[in-house]
């Protein structure tokens, strides 16, 4: 498939148009979407940036994301931050509110906080798919990605057995190539020996290119991580120097919250195509520091 060019228009600016006519042609000419599917152009541009305007591997993107969604409703069609709110009070996940020094996105994932005899890992896999249909909104993320670190510390063989090949295969494949984002680096800290085995289960289903991104820093992880990150920008609890860990993770808690009704539209949603126009609330590019008052 010949791709477009971007034409400069007057003002500066970029004509998108051919993009997004030859990814919705694309897209529409395959036979596993139904006759009458129709996209946005604001949701055609999340699958356009994530793959730096190539139309075909554009396409490819916009149709394993439907797919997984046709095929995971078990949680596609379940975001909401209600249903996963005492796991989300124990300060399990946090999206940090400074981008690192690529323009990335910086999720931390706490797994010792998950509790496997009160949450499945498909419970706690919702999480992630809602961060991530949220900072997709974003523009600078859509373009730069987001990297990612797993602190293993708690690991144990109930966080083991929940992890089956089914579930391993649904994480990697949104990891690889069925969520419109860029993943530019995944950061493993406090991993136990016995992690391997789950490791070893999830690595073959993922792309090299993803491979490559893996970095395993172990228990001393402060100088090596920032390698990788500013310590500005890193809770004090893994070698930086900005917010707490506890906090951040309030803050992004509060932040799903805020957006659990677009959440819910978009798992409503046939394809998932929820614009945002000026008049509806926008994804703040920083987090919102004030806590709910009710969850």
């Amino acid at each position: 498939m010949d791709g477009p060019k971007l034409t400069a228009l007057p003002n500066g600016s970029e004509d998108f148009g051919p993009y997004l006519s030859s990814l919705r042609r694309g897209a529409l000419q395959c036979s596993e979407l139904p006759a009458d599917t129709s996209f946005s152009d604001g949701f055609l541009m999340k699958f356009l940036r994530a793959r730096d305007f190539d139309v075909e591997l554009s396409v490819k993107l916009l149709l394993n994301y439907q797919r997984w969604r046709r095929e995971s409703p078990e949680i596609s069609t379940c975001l909401s931050p209600s249903s996963v709110v005492d796991l989300l009070q124990t300060s399990y996940h946090a999206v940090l509110p400074q981008r690192d020094h690529s323009g990335s996105r910086v999720l931390i994932y706490r797994i010792g906080q998950w509790n496997p005899k009160d949450w499945t890992a498909f419970q706690v896999f919702r999480i992630s798919l809602m961060t991530s249909e949220l900072i997709s909104m974003e523009t600078e993320t859509q373009m730069k990605g987001l990297k990612v670190i797993f602190d293993l510390q708690g690991w144990s063989l109930g966080h083991a057995l929940q992890v089956n090949p089914s579930i391993a295969r649904k994480i990697s494949s949104v990891l690889s190539d069925s969520f419109p984002l860029k993943v530019r680096g995944i950061h493993l800290v406090n991993e136990p020996m016995f992690f391997r085995p789950v490791f070893a289960m999830i690595r073959p289903f993922l792309p090299d290119k993803i491979k490559q991104r893996i970095h395993m820093h172990g228990s001393d992880y402060h100088d090596s991580l920032c390698d990788f990150f500013s310590p500005d920008i890193l809770p004090p609890e893994y070698g930086g120097e900005g917010p707490g860990i506890e906090e951040a993770c309030q803050d992004w808690t509060n932040h799903l919250f805020q957006s659990e009704g677009l959440l819910q539209q978009i798992a409503a949603h046939p394809t998932g195509d929820i614009s945002i126009t000026p008049s509806a609330p926008l994804i703040s590019e920083e987090v919102d520091t004030d806590h709910l008052s009710e969850w």
